[in-house]
C-alpha cells in the first residue's frame, strides 16, 4: 500500500496542467457540494426524502454519461461490488448529514459531517507509515486551526444543537468509508460508471428510509431539489470522483475543509447566521493551507 499511495503522491500529473486542472476540479466539487446544506433547508420535503431527490433526480444524466464511458459495456464484477459498496456508506451519509442539517447549524452541519477531513489524514499516515512532513505539516494544521476558529465563532453550547451536531460527526465517518471504496474503485471504473452505480444502490436506502421516517416525500416546490440534484450530485460529486485517483487521501482531506468555509458563507447569505471577523480569517486559513498543500517539499516529494 505504501507504494501505491508514493505513486499517487509523486504523479506526474501534480505539477503539470493537468494536475492544475485536477485540483482546480477538486476545489470545484467541494464549493458545489457547500451548497448543499442550504439547498436541503429549502425543500419543503422531509431531509431523508431530499437526499432521495438528489440521487434520484440526477441518476437519469449519471447513467447516460456512463454509457457514454463504457459503449454499453457491464462494468467488471468486482468494482461494481465496490461502487455499490460506497453507496451504501453514502446512503447512509447522506440520511445522517440532511437529518442533522435541520437539527443544528448550516456551518456546524458541515463542519462536523467534514471530520472525514481528519480521518483521511489518519488514513493517509496509516498507509505511508510516515508522518506528514514540511510543506504538508504546515498545511495541516493551518487548515485545523482555520477550522477551529470556524467552529468556534459558529457552534453555539446548546443542547439544541447537540442531536444534529452527532448526526453529522456520524455522516463524516461514513463519507470517510464512501471516500475510500471510492478512489480504490476509479483504478478500474471510469467517474461516471463509478458515480452511477454508486447512485443505483443509493436511491432505494434512501426512499426506504423517509418512507420509515414518516416523511414528506412529494415536494410542492421542484426547484430546491432540482438544484440541489443538479449543484451537489451531478456537479459536486462528479468533479470530486474524477479527480479522486489523482491525489493521496491528504489533499483529498484537507479540501474537504473548503466546505464548511462556505457553507458558512452560505448560512450568513441565506439564514443571516453570524458570519465574524475571526470566521473569515478562519476561512482565509483554509484557503492558505490548500496554497501551501501544493508546494514542493524539499522533504518529500510534491503530492
Amino acid at each position: 500500500m505504501t507504494a501505491k499511495m508514493d505513486s499517487i503522491d509523486a504523479a506526474p500529473d501534480a505539477g503539470t496542467a493537468a494536475g492544475r486542472w485536477a485540483f482546480a476540479a477538486l476545489l470545484g466539487g467541494n464549493i458545489a457540494l457547500s451548497l448543499g446544506a442550504m439547498l436541503v433547508r429549502m425543500a419543503d420535503t422531509g431531509p431523508t426524502a431530499s437526499a432521495f431527490w438528489r440521487m434520484t433526480l440526477a441518476l437519469p444524466l449519471l447513467l447516460i454519461f456512463a454509457w457514454r464511458e463504457t459503449g454499453g459495456r457491464m462494468p467488471p464484477r468486482p468494482a461494481v461490488l465496490i461502487a455499490a459498496a460506497a453507496g451504501i456508506f453514502f446512503a447512509l451519509d447522506l440520511a445522517a448529514w440532511h437529518l442533522g442539517i435541520l437539527q443544528t447549524k448550516v456551518a456546524n452541519a458541515t463542519l462536523f459531517g467534514n471530520c472525514a477531513s481528519l480521518l483521511l489524514v489518519l488514513w493517509t499516515i496509516f498507509l505511508t507509515r510516515e508522518m506528514p512532513r514540511g510543506w504538508q505539516a504546515a498545511a495541516i494544521l493551518l487548515a485545523f486551526a482555520g477550522s477551529a476558529l470556524l467552529m468556534g465563532q459558529s457552534y453555539e453550547l446548546s443542547p439544541d444543537y447537540l442531536f444534529g451536531d452527532l448526526l453529522s460527526l456520524l455522516a463524516g465517518v461514513l463519507y470517510t468509508g464512501y471516500v475510500i471504496l471510492m478512489q480504490r474503485v476509479r483504478d478500474t471504473l471510469a467517474p461516471w460508471t463509478a458515480l452511477a452505480i454508486a447512485s443505483v444502490v443509493c436511491v432505494p436506502i434512501l426512499l426506504g428510509a423517509a418512507l420509515a421516517l414518516g416523511e414528506t416525500v412529494m415536494p410542492q416546490n421542484w426547484t430546491p431539489l432540482i438544484l440541489l440534484a443538479l449543484v451537489s450530485q451531478v456537479i459536486g460529486q462528479g468533479l470530486m470522483i474524477w479527480a479522486l485517483p489523482r491525489f493521496s487521501p491528504l489533499v483529498i482531506g484537507l479540501t474537504l475543509l473548503i466546505q464548511p468555509a462556505f457553507a458558512a458563507l452560505t448560512g450568513w447569505v441565506g439564514f443571516g447566521e453570524t458570519l465574524s471577523g475571526i470566521d473569515i480569517f478562519g476561512g482565509m486559513m483554509v484557503g492558505a493551507a490548500l496554497v501551501l498543500i501544493r508546494l514542493p517539499n524539499r522533504a518529500a516529494r510534491p503530492i
